[in-house]
């Protein structure tokens, strides 16, 4: 099994089938999982929860929706206040909770339809016998966030997705075989918090409230899946969303996330930017993650990266590599030059 690249997720192609035979062949033999590509929907990450879940909830009240205009072209971004989505939990509702348990957020069926794929093509030998079926999911403070959801009501939304989340994990693990099976937990929001870049919530109450999140939420998966971390600066608005000036409170936050997960934890992806400062990397060497693999996000700005991976590797000896996100976002026909990237980076590890 391969440890030295990580596929992030999503890909903007049609079918799982494009998806694996685009990355497998070239990527295979360095990757231990390989996702789907987030489909149809998924594609959106948590920007579809508003229109598909939360403005069709009888339990919630949409306050503000986004102009017509903006509903058809899937627009991401507020272009002004007041031109986003915006609930709130009725009056009388005691407690918010998603119909059909293990199902209803959709991240179960698409995978196990995408699983059917993955396991015919790897009996055909387009993606090696080694490589797990990889399923990504949000994590809940990612899912509701205080920009969507109103304040009084935001840690009952976050309940809810919590439970929604890990009823559809606990349920995939039941209905595709474990040792084919990897899932990795994604996180963007949770990072722009913990550096403190979100005004609506206190600083000083980052780090127990996006650790506080991942008590419990894998139980249910056993041993035998392999188990991730994605984190990410965030691509909605451009990339990146969010750039702090080092690694530190990321490395911090790894650390507590690795710490506070319950189980065996396979990876841990850490994104970068585009900078060749060594200060930015320096944190690093405070990584305490077990035996958890480390992806470090440095394919991308390719005429930067090999300076990038040398400062890098002053502070950490030994990682794997990745995107900085996934690429769901971008268009279609940029996908053979990420393909080539990634492949880029295969070989100056394997060098």
């Amino acid at each position: 099994m391969g440890n030295k690249i990580l596929m992030v997720g999503s890909v903007p192609l049609e079918t799982a089938e494009e998806v694996f035979r685009m990355f497998a062949p070239a990527l295979g033999r360095g990757l231990a999982s390989i996702p789907d590509g987030e489909l149809g929907e998924r594609r959106w990450w948590v920007q579809r929860f508003p229109r598909v879940l939360y403005s069709k909830h009888p339990d919630i009240e949409t306050l503000e929706r986004p102009p017509e205009e903006d509903l058809r072209t899937e627009r991401l971004t507020r272009r002004g206040r007041g031109k986003g989505w915006r609930f709130r939990i009725r009056e009388g509702v005691r407690e918010l909770r998603f119909a059909d348990p293990g199902t209803g957020l959709g991240f179960t069926d698409d995978a196990v339809a995408s699983y059917a794929v993955f396991r015919r093509m790897r009996d055909e030998g387009v993606i090696p016998a080694d490589v797990r079926f990889q399923v990504s999911i949000p994590l809940p403070n990612s899912s509701a966030a205080p920009s969507v959801i109103v304040m009084e009501d935001l840690e009952r939304f976050r309940r809810a997705m919590r439970d929604g989340l890990r009823a559809e994990a606990a349920e995939i693990v039941r209905r595709i075989p474990n040792e084919d099976l990897a899932i990795q937990w994604d996180g963007s929001w949770e990072i722009t918090d913990i550096y403190g870049g979100v005004p609506e919530m206190d600083p000083a109450g980052a780090m127990a409230r996006n650790i506080e999140q991942l008590r419990d939420l894998s139980k249910d998966i056993p041993d035998k899946v392999m188990l991730g971390y994605h984190l990410c600066f965030g691509t909605f608005g451009g990339w990146p969303r969010f750039a702090p000036p080092d690694l530190g409170r990321a490395v911090e936050y790894a650390n507590a996330m690795i710490a506070a997960t319950g189980r065996r934890v396979d990876w841990m992806h850490l994104p970068t930017l585009d900078t060749v400062d060594d200060a930015f990397y320096a944190p690093l060497t405070g990584l305490n993650v077990g035996g958890a693999r480390v992806y470090l996000g440095m394919v991308h700005s390719m005429g930067s990266f090999d300076s990038r991976l040398a400062v890098a590797k002053r502070h950490l000896p030994d990682f794997g590599l990745g995107a900085y996100c996934g690429f769901g976002r971008i268009p279609p026909a940029d996908l053979p030059g990420i393909v080539q990237d990634h492949v880029r980076a295969l070989k100056a590890l394997e060098a």
